[in-house]
């Protein structure tokens, strides 16, 4: 396979962010072929078995919202 350069440092993150979500989209339209590495099992039983021992922090939808709102600027 024949490996594109993209010239990323003179994009904004703008066009970094919707470079990402086609390309996402594109891998995407057969998720029967897309696997999720194994690491990805192991990470979800250990959130898992901390949500079971209460060791996880979690917060409501609501204020993780707000939280991500506050921390990612798209300028």
């Amino acid at each position: 396979m024949e490996r594109v350069d993209l010239p990323l440092s003179q994009l904004t993150l703008a066009q970094k962010l919707d470079l990402m979500e086609t390309l996402w989209a594109d891998l995407s339209r057969d998720e029967k072929t897309l696997d999720s590495p194994d690491w990805h099992q192991a990470v979800l039983k250990d959130r898992e078995k901390e949500l079971e021992d209460g060791s996880a922090t979690v917060s409501e939808w609501k204020d993780a919202k707000e939280r991500i709102k506050r921390n990612v600027s798209c300028d």
